[in-house]
């Protein structure tokens, strides 16, 4: 059973006027990061048609904030964003749903509310990790004692391949034993038609 929790992330340390381009992106990360998780945006970027042009909104109306406070005019602000004044004058206003909630997110950081927590779920006491680490744990087992098998099946193929080897030696042996044979006999052969040729002489001549 998994029960919610929550992680808190302190932004205190977050410039509320930045002077450089360095505590600008600290800004606007922090406005960013810290609108995102408000409940009500969480709900809305379920959404996916919201989730894709609501990003987008954020993420402008939460750097032109961070550039407004580090003392950048309109214009420049467009030109570095790449947007139009129009625009950046619209999220600067509060007049679109974006630069309204990151105004807020920012005026929540004045009030020294610098704190924002992240909810997320936790199974109890670690059961279904436990659970999850039992299960690999026996997978890992399964595949030891498959590894094992076949390396007996290998060891044992080895071994026919070894006794295949061997007859295979045997065969050839046999083989050459036979030619010999077989060439001995044709000698043998030989030697008895000589012999009855020289007893043929013999007898013909009277020795």
């Amino acid at each position: 059973m998994a029960v919610q929790r929550e992680l808190k992330i302190d932004l205190s340390h977050v410039p509320l006027r930045p002077t450089s381009k360095k505590e600008i992106k600290l800004l606007e990360t922090a406005l960013i990061v810290a609108t995102l998780y408000r409940p009500e945006i969480i709900e809305l970027i379920r959404d996916p048609l919201e989730k894709a042009t609501w990003l987008d909104s954020l993420a402008i109306a939460a750097a032109a904030l961070a550039r407004e406070k580090a003392g950048y005019s309109i214009s420049q602000i467009a030109e570095e964003l790449g947007r139009s004044e129009t625009t950046i004058r619209a999220h600067l206003q509060g007049k679109t749903k974006a630069g309204k909630i990151v105004r807020e997110t920012y005026e929540k950081l004045v009030r020294g509310e610098p704190t924002i927590s992240l909810p997320f779920a936790v199974a109890e006491e670690g059961d279904e990790c436990r659970r999850e680490l039992e299960k690999l744990r026996e997978e890992l087992k399964e595949l030891r004692e498959e590894n094992y098998r076949l390396r007996e099946e290998l060891e044992k193929t080895r071994e026919v391949e070894d006794v295949k080897q061997q007859l295979e030696e045997i065969r050839e042996q046999l083989e050459e034993l036979e030619r010999e044979r077989d060439e001995l006999a044709k000698r043998v052969k030989e030697l008895e038609e000589k012999a009855a040729l020289l007893d043929e002489i013999r007898r013909v001549l009277g020795c």
